[in-house]
């Protein structure tokens, strides 16, 4: 915070732009019965300017995994290794289809309450996003949820650090810093 200049970041006209430019599979097409949500750098587009990224992530509930496999696998599509705790699939387009399994208390809320994109595709909402982006701790997670945190109002705002407290209290302080980070790059200069 103490390098951090009002005014230095992107323009402002950039910084309040949503956009869908870059096309996403329409994986609804695919998925009918699993209950998913997409979140990763696709789900950013909601709420910050779009970034460019290869893979589309997808957070399902553990036990429904299976269902959604056999899905996949009815399509005719064929899953790869994936790393970390994901499971990974190559869809028809090209596309990595990143499967995200969790048991985790707040899943069931996101997933049964998902934001809409432009084009229909469910999205995770704001609050469960940030929650992620924080457990995961890295470098481009962390700028998602400053660029993030930087253009929502205080409403918005409340609602993500009540996440925060409930399921990750530890990382309260770090929004905190994301948070004024992100109001700093939308500052102009006096």
């Amino acid at each position: 915070m103490k390098r951090v200049q009002l005014g230095t970041g992107s323009g402002l006209d950039f910084l309040n732009k949503r956009t869908w430019t870059y096309p996403v599979t329409n994986i609804k097409a695919i998925i009918i019965q699993t209950p998913f949500a997409i979140v990763g750098g696709i789900a950013t587009r909601l709420y910050m300017p779009e970034r460019m990224t290869l893979d589309l992530d997808i957070l399902v509930l553990t036990q429904d995994a299976q269902s959604l496999y056999a899905e996949l696998e009815k399509t005719g599509i064929n899953q790869e290794t994936g790393i970390n705790q994901e499971t990974r699939f190559l869809l028809p387009d090209g596309t990595s289809l990143d499967v995200l399994e969790s048991n985790a208390d707040w899943v069931s809320a996101a997933l049964a309450n998902p934001n809409i994109a432009p084009n229909g595709l469910p999205i995770i909402p704001l609050p469960y996003l940030v929650l992620m982006k924080l457990r995961s701790a890295r470098t481009q997670d962390l700028s998602d949820v400053s660029r993030m945190m930087g253009g929502v109002n205080p409403d918005e705002i409340t609602q993500v650090k009540q996440a925060i407290c409930q399921y990750l209290p530890g990382a309260l302080e770090d929004l905190e810093s994301l948070i004024i980070l992100g109001q700093l790059e939308r500052r102009t200069p006096n």
